[in-house]
């Protein structure tokens, strides 16, 4: 698989062309633009697993023509995951347990130097299984490898160990520490994902108040964003995202962010008084002094109900994976705020698929 330099700048440029057009109504300033790596960085990657006779190896199918082809290397990937792929398949082989009814396999890997590997099989996985998996996972400990080896199959989830692995992103010249949890939301491209952090700590320097954060995942923003601020109260509804949220916030001498698991939506009901949750007792809401807001909602943009809970802050910080329905968000938004900063992330190059990053101030 050959990454093609050039078409990369060229379509990074013609990204920049279409973000800038469709921030043109709201009077935006000129973007700033954060590149990725050309090569190996992505800290995710899936795979189905094709059997041919004694042989099997990865394969991915493409998106045209749905013609599966194989992929002994990936270089978008993470060079430790592409360690991993040359190292785990003759070892799969040597194991008829391990291999037998194995569709899938996918890497969750890390700037540390951890890397995850999940088993996906249509079978279920017996002592077995598991004596083999231990196996293996010592035999790539031997190689030189921080491995966590995982089993799925139907209603069926095993860990050798444990299923998170511990990320360490500098971020301004200091390392945070990062818990990510296997099977749930990371940021898929470290690099950029720490040029987003500076870039968001940047916009809310010399903030003054408390900082409201919706749909935080493992912290991954509040937890850097929490120096520029008194207070932080952040809301995530994943139970194992709220646990590694707690993890980091111990793991990074975090002592002014409140992690809450709720919804973006709930949260909206509790603070307009609609609905009381019994996940709030203990917690004072009026006590917090949030004239910031952050969200970083997933593809369809905020709610309604959200998007007018969102124009009473007089900051705004927005990352979005869509800056389509971020723009839908901004007919409204613009109407009491204006972009102060905007940003491109390409978390995604050779895709059209462009990260974008707004920071408002009430007008």
């Amino acid at each position: 698989m050959n990454l093609p330099t050039e078409q990369d700048d060229n379509l990074l440029a013609e990204k920049c062309e279409k973000l800038t057009a469709l921030f043109a109504p709201f009077n935006a300033p000129k973007l700033a633009v954060f590149a990725s790596p050309t090569q190996h960085f992505r800290m995710r990657a899936e795979f189905r697993v094709w059997h041919d006779g004694d042989d099997l190896y990865h394969i991915m199918f493409d998106q045209e023509s749905k013609k599966r082809y194989r992929v002994d290397s990936f270089p978008i990937a993470s060079e430790l995951i592409n360690q991993m792929m040359q190292s785990l398949l003759p070892l799969l082989k040597q194991q008829d347990v391990l291999r037998n009814r194995l569709f899938q396999i996918d890497y969750l890997s890390t700037l540390s130097g951890q890397i995850i590997v999940s088993l996906l099989y249509h079978k279920n996985l017996d002592e077995h299984w598991v004596e083999q998996a231990k196996q293996l996972k010592l035999r790539l400990e031997n190689q030189g490898f921080s491995v966590q080896i995982i089993g799925r199959a139907s209603k069926q989830k095993i860990c050798l160990d444990q299923d998170y692995v511990d990320e360490i992103l500098p971020i301004n010249g200091k390392n945070y520490v990062y818990r990510q949890v296997e099977n749930s939301f990371t940021q898929p491209n470290a690099k950029v994902n720490c040029k987003m952090l500076e870039w968001t700590v940047d916009c809310t320097q010399n903030s003054q108040g408390d900082l409201l954060e919706l749909y935080c995942g493992n912290g991954n923003f509040s937890v850097a964003l929490a120096q520029n601020f008194r207070q932080v109260l952040a809301t995530e509804i994943a139970k194992p995202s709220v646990s590694a949220a707690q993890f980091n916030i111990k793991a990074n001498h975090i002592d002014n962010l409140q992690i809450i698991r709720m919804s973006a939506e709930e949260f909206t009901q509790a603070i307009n008084g609609v609905r009381e949750f019994n996940r709030l007792k203990g917690i004072d809401l009026n006590a917090y002094q949030c004239n910031t807001i952050f969200v970083d909602p997933p593809r369809a943009g905020l709610d309604a109900d959200t998007l007018k809970l969102v124009q009473h802050y007089d900051r705004i910080l927005y990352i979005s994976c869509n800056p389509h329905t971020l723009c839908d968000n901004l007919q409204t938004l613009n109407q009491t705020h204006r972009i102060e900063r905007a940003a491109l992330f390409d978390q995604f190059p050779y895709t059209e698929h462009m990260e974008a990053g707004v920071w408002l101030v009430r007008k």
